[in-house]
């Protein structure tokens, strides 16, 4: 592996019968997989990589298997991107063995990664939980009390704004250190930025619907359903882009493999929960409009 001048990191497949130079592998036995979100070219470069277990581990009683490695590196650039190049002699090597059960799992979090999942933790508490919270608020509260208004928008907007806001700069600030560009397809197209405008245009829209009432209306409001609509909307985009990001962007863009089958089955719960609850309190709506009538007549 070895850095170019345009900052990217060439990965070589090459291989060697014992402790030789090695060469170029057309088909090697295991094939190794640059990280391009771990590695870096400048400042304290670091080359990251991933490569399947060798079936040549040493077994110990009781213990977890060994996998031996053997390493050289070198001072000499190759000079070129291409990964047929030749390379020069090395420097320097050595070789060691470390245990290959659960060795990872103690391996810290690098800084992106945190921010990655900062990011992905709270963007699933704004959109997954607070938002819909307030949803189901304002379903069933609003014909018992008159104070569902006040749980409504401080759950939609008062916590779930700072929280939902905080996310998505993480997310933002997260992808600028693998190189993403604002119109890229999680932040666009599954849906990112619409997700977003939708949100604060629906923060907005609830104030002046709360605000600014029509004048000797007869009936329920079209804004008022308009309104229903577009935060239902929201939530479906949200999960749709949780899943997308579990699914496609966390295995691609974290270097930390694929989620477990838990958080899958979770979300495969809660997109069928949170329909079912909202469904059951549509049975309110006789009793609030009968109430919303009884209102506009005075």
């Amino acid at each position: 592996m070895w850095a170019n001048s345009n900052g990217a990191v060439t990965l070589s497949q090459r291989q060697a019968p014992g402790e030789v130079m090695p060469t170029v592998a057309a088909s090697p036995p295991r094939v190794a997989t640059l990280s391009t979100t771990l590695s870096t070219s400048s400042g304290n470069a670091a080359f990251v990589y991933t490569i399947p277990v060798s079936n040549f581990t040493s077994i110990r009683p009781t213990r977890t298997p060994r996998q031996s490695l053997i390493f050289a590196f070198g001072t000499q650039n190759p000079g070129s991107s291409d990964t047929l190049t030749s390379t020069s002699t090395t420097s320097a090597g050595g070789a060691a063995s470390t245990d290959t059960g659960g060795a990872t799992d103690d391996i810290p979090l690098t800084p992106y990664q945190r921010m990655v999942v900062a990011h992905a933790i709270l963007s699933v508490v704004g959109f997954a939980l607070l938002l819909p919270l307030g949803a189901l608020v304002a379903r069933y509260l609003r014909t018992f009390s008159p104070s569902w208004f006040t749980v409504h928008w401080i759950a939609q907007f008062g916590i779930s704004g700072p929280v939902i806001i905080v996310g998505i700069v993480l997310g933002f600030k997260a992808s600028g250190n693998i190189g993403y560009k604002i119109l890229d397809p999680h932040k666009v197209g599954k849906p990112g930025i619409v997700l977003l405008a939708l949100y604060v245009a629906q923060c907005i829209f609830g104030a002046v619907i709360h605000w600014v009432k029509p004048k000797n209306a007869t009936s329920r409001p079209l804004q008022n359903y308009l309104h229903a609509i577009l935060g239902l909307t929201i939530i479906g985009l949200s999960m749709y882009q949780i899943r997308t990001g579990y699914s496609q962007e966390w295995p691609n863009f974290t270097g930390l493999g694929k989620v477990p089958s838990g958080v899958n089955i979770l979300w495969m719960v809660w997109v069928v929960v949170l329909p079912v609850l909202y469904a059951i309190g549509l049975a309110f709506l006789p009793k609030q409009y009968r109430q919303e009538n009884a209102a506009r007549k005075g």
